[in-house]
């Protein structure tokens, strides 16, 4: 999971680039980057918040009309500061790239792009080398200017060799910016137009919430498969490259995506709404077999609009018990599990007045390793809950993600091996609720019926692309091991580090 946004415009883009990172900061908190053009390519990029890595004097300095912006949180490479997007390459004509999503091929991929196509790779990314499979197919192209039915046509190779899932978006150098989506649509990827007085503007964005705060009108989804290119005089183009099964991250409705963002024609905030909806029948037939409730309770801040359709469901109060330090990431994305830990207890804290005495109804997005959900029932209790009752909105987790969510090995889930009944003695609830399936599907599906499948993989185990085997499983869950024994990554880079390339 990472943030991506592109803007054409016709005034200094930099602005917008880092305003509309800011509001993707939710999608990854490691590193932040932006690369802007005015006929040279003008990078900055580090670890940390979008705030830490650009100042005043680095905007300043980000000059040009068409820009591409990044938020990372690593799920293949590492936390170091060099794998920080964009990245970059000199030929042919100069591209620069960001990307969200994740290769399932990275290790063939990277023995053809050193071995056969005779490219460096400086990092262990698989957005390098996802670069590289892009250039090495434009440089096939013997050309001293590309036209869109060209790119297109490389895209098309491009396709053929990558497997996984990706957005991406790249400025060509001297031709303009490329957005392309992987045939499932797995990750997310929006367009958007705006009229400024010198002419149509364009941004294309992880999510729709970046295109309404940055004053762009939302035209529609980047289809999964399609490529649009907006060149240097802002015309836009646009090829469907390739077709198969639509299947969106359902992920990204329960946790990833903000409620004010709509993702394939559904609204984040009515999916969750739909999600406490279903999750709230499930409770009721608990409730008519004596289970007392006094209060239904969200834990900030993603199951807040699902625990109010669950309270007026059930027919009670829904109050504010657990208030949320706005300074601490989201724990789920943070580097490592002894990171996590600590930071819970900082994150939020209880109000005795409204817990004290009660039985206490505690809705969550997810439970994925367990340590929130067991920390938060420890304070509950601590603040003078009488019983604990926990819901998580989402199904259980189970299976490793291979398309670009922290969660790709099995031994990090305490759905894996443990009972509903004993998940819940785990984390210390009085009595456990998880969301079926079906009604999570449904719950999204009912936003845009189109949908016909979800990724579901973390859920059920069935994974869209067919190339997902057990040794994949097995080498995404060592891959990931490797990184989260780092325990969090470099210092940040010189704060005056800006690259004219």
């Amino acid at each position: 999971m990472c943030g991506i946004i592109g803007i054409c415009t016709t005034s200094p883009v930099m602005q917008d680039i880092y305003d509309g990172l800011v509001v993707l900061q939710h999608r990854g908190q490691d590193s932040a980057g932006m690369v802007t053009y005015d006929g040279h390519f003008y990078l900055k990029k580090g670890n940390g918040y979008v705030r830490d890595v650009f100042q005043a004097k680095h905007i300043q300095r980000l000059k040009g009309l068409v820009g591409i912006g990044h938020v990372r949180y690593p799920t293949a490479g590492s936390y170091d500061a060099s794998e920080a997007q964009p990245f970059y390459v000199n030929a042919p004509f100069g591209l620069a790239m960001i990307h969200n999503g994740n290769l399932t091929n990275y290790s063939e991929l990277k023995d053809q792009v050193t071995h056969l196509n005779a490219r460096y790779l400086n990092t262990a990314s698989d957005s390098e080398v996802l670069l590289n499979v892009l250039a090495d197919e434009i440089g096939r192209i013997r050309t001293k200017h590309l036209s869109p039915e060209q790119i297109f046509r490389a895209l098309k190779k491009v396709y053929k060799r990558l497997k996984g899932s990706y957005s991406v978006l790249c400025i060509i150098a001297g031709h303009g910016l490329l957005a392309f989506r992987d045939p499932h649509g797995i990750r997310p990827l929006v367009f958007g137009q705006r009229d400024a007085a010198a002419g149509r503007e364009y941004v294309i964005a992880s999510e729709s919430v970046a295109l309404n705060t940055l004053g762009f009108k939302f035209v529609r989804d980047v289809k999964p498969g399609e490529a649009i290119f907006i060149d240097l005089n802002r015309q836009v183009f646009s090829k469907q490259i390739e077709r198969t099964k639509w299947a969106p991250c359902i992920f990204e409705y329960v946790y990833l995506a903000r409620p004010d963002s709509v993702l394939d024609g559904v609204s984040v905030y009515k999916s969750r709404l739909r999600m406490g909806k279903f999750l709230a029948h499930k409770i009721k037939k608990a409730m008519a077999e004596g289970l007392k409730i006094d209060v239904v309770m969200p834990i900030p801040d993603t199951a807040r609009s699902a625990s109010f359709e669950i309270a007026s469901e059930l027919g009670l109060p829904c109050r504010e018990g657990l208030i949320k330090n706005r300074y601490i990431g989201r724990t789920f994305i943070m580097p490592g599990q002894g990171m996590r830990k600590r930071s819970i207890k900082y994150k939020l804290n209880p109000i005795p007045l409204e817990i004290e005495g009660k039985n206490i109804l505690l809705i969550d997005d997810s439970i994925v390793r367990g340590n929130t959900s067991r920390k938060i029932i420890e304070m509950v209790r601590e603040a003078g809950a009488k019983k604990v009752y926990f819901a998580s909105c989402c199904p259980p987790l189970r299976n490793p993600c291979v398309y670009g969510v922290d969660m790709p090995s099995r031994k990090d889930f305490i759905a894996n091996n443990l009972s509903i009944e004993e998940i819940g003695k785990a984390i210390g609830a009085d009595a456990i609720f998880y969301q079926e399936l079906k009604d999570l599907v449904s719950a999204v599906q009912a936003g845009n019926p189109k949908i016909k499948n979800f990724c579901t993989a973390c859920l059920g185990g069935k994974y869209p692309t067919s190339d997902i085997t057990e040794e994949v499983l097995q080498r995404a869950e060592l891959a990931r091991g490797s990184i989260q024994a780092e325990g969090g990554g470099a210092d940040n880079p010189d704060e005056d580090q800006l690259v004219l390339i």
